[in-house]
């Protein structure tokens, strides 16, 4: 009997051991870096007001229910007395790149600061200078003046694998030099706020006050920027987003140069293929970057690209998904040529185009509601004419149709909307709506067909099939 507890003991602190050894051990990469990452808090002056501290200000009831709080503050301390200046306080995260003092952060830290203060973890408090940000990338490069700051070490995102390793330093609601690990979940994640930036998704637990600190791989080497979380309680939730390193260095090196960050640009819209998008464009799975729009005197048309055209290859890396593609785009040099591989119409191509400069545009929408209406069709859709009014808003020199009423039908069914303008039906263009009813009765039935939209200036492919 003893024998058998002893060697059951044994056996378990073996297990225990060899189970203990799997994990990683982060203590010396921690002290390493450690005095590298630093806290940044910052001041901003806002143009609200708020009720200034006053000796003659009335204290509002106790006890009274929430939805009268608003009424009570009123009546007690009334509109606009005591009102003073705004002044806000934020809180991040940064990290040293430099012995001289170059600090990164995010953007969205030190953004409109009248004040920034880098604290350091000896406890030194330093004025930073905004040496430029870029809020497309949401990277900001901060200047403290001091010598022989500890400093991080550069590492390389390619190398980085999904499951690997990584942690965090930062300060978490004003705590100091928390640490916290997790693992790699994904890497080249498109966010809907950041189209040049390819996300490394984490379950490291990012709380706000992380925003700007450092994500290091196991060779205590920094590979990311923290600077988002996906969260519906506004505090962590298991996933956490990272600017990849090499990007944010790409805009250093540019705001150091320029004070200023310029991107590669293509000059259309993107979007994904989907599974019917396939098949209605002859390919044998849903892949690559469908372009939507071409910007007119962009270096897409210029190159002979088309709309429908289905981008699967960049510069000799594949595109997998359209949000794969901007970020490539957006870190080519700009007059440099860069290599397409597309699909059209069933058939692969290459073309050579010069990338440009990416510039700001807006596009306005609004219908015309003196338009003579349409008959509804086989989509159950009222369309229009456009006129010469409407098409100089939309930049539409010549085609489309405006999608007046949607009734019941296929295209309620796919998303389409009032207010849509409908640019094309698989490789037809849509000149007015006698033509686009003439195109809707010659349509095949049961054979996905791609029709591409125009909603808000923003242009969409859309899948349906015909039943009748």
């Amino acid at each position: 009997m003893l024998k058998k507890l002893f060697y059951g003991a044994c056996v378990y602190l073996l297990l225990s051991n060899l189970s203990y050894a799997q994990l990683p051990d982060f203590t010396e990469m921690v002290k390493n870096n450690g005095n590298a990452v630093v806290n940044i808090s910052t001041i901003q002056k806002n143009t609200e007001t708020q009720a200034a501290d006053s000796g003659d200000q009335q204290q509002l009831p106790q006890d009274i229910p929430p939805e009268m709080e608003e009424f009570f503050r009123h009546y007690f301390q009334g509109p606009g007395r005591g009102m003073a200046p705004k002044e806000t306080n934020s809180l991040g995260s940064g990290f040293i790149i430099s012995k001289d003092g170059y600090v990164l952060t995010n953007n969205h830290v030190v953004n409109n600061a009248s004040e920034i203060v880098v604290k350091l973890k000896d406890r030194r408090e330093l004025i930073a200078k905004l040496i430029g940000s870029d809020e497309s990338s949401d990277v900001a490069l901060l200047k403290v003046e001091a010598k022989d700051l500890p400093v991080v070490e550069i590492g390389s995102p390619d190398q980085l694998q999904v499951g690997e390793w990584v942690l965090a330093i930062g300060t978490p609601f004003g705590f100091d030099q928390s640490v916290t690990a997790g693992i790699v979940s994904a890497k080249g994640r498109s966010l809907p706020d950041g189209n040049y930036v390819p996300f490394i998704q984490t379950d490291v637990a990012i709380n706000p006050g992380n925003s700007g600190g450092p994500l290091f791989n196991m060779q205590g080497k920094v590979v990311g920027i923290n600077s988002q979380i996906y969260s519906r309680s506004g505090g962590y939730m298991g996933l956490s987003f990272a600017i990849p390193i090499d990007l944010a260095m790409n805009v250093v090196d540019q705001l150091k140069s320029k004070g200023k960050v310029s991107r590669g640009w293509l000059g259309v819209q993107i979007q994904d293929v989907t599974r019917q998008l396939a098949e209605s464009f002859g390919m044998d799975r849903p892949h690559g970057a469908l372009v939507a729009k071409i910007v007119p005197g962009g270096p897409a048309e210029k190159a002979g690209l088309q709309i429908g055209d289905i981008i699967v290859e960049f510069n000799g890396q594949i595109v997998e998904t359209s949000g794969e593609l901007p970020p490539r785009v957006g870190v080519t040099p700009i007059d440099e040529p860069a290599k397409l591989k597309i699909i059209r119409q069933g058939e692969k191509q290459e073309l050579s185009v010069k990338i440009g400069l990416l510039p700001s545009q807006q596009v306005a929408q609004k219908s015309d509601p003196n338009a003579e209406e349409i008959h509804a069709n086989r989509l159950g859709l009222v369309v229009t004419d456009l006129n010469a009014e409407q098409r100089q808003e939309l930049q539409i020199e010549k085609n489309g149709v405006f999608v007046q009423r949607v009734g019941k039908g296929i295209a309620q069914d796919i998303g389409i909307q009032p207010g849509d303008i409908i640019l094309r039906i698989q490789n037809n263009v849509i000149r007015d709506s006698n033509e686009f009813n003439k195109i809707l009765t010659k349509l095949p039935t049961g054979k996905s067909i791609a029709v591409l939209v125009q909603r808000n200036g923003n242009p969409i492919f859309l899948a349906f099939k015909l039943d009748k």
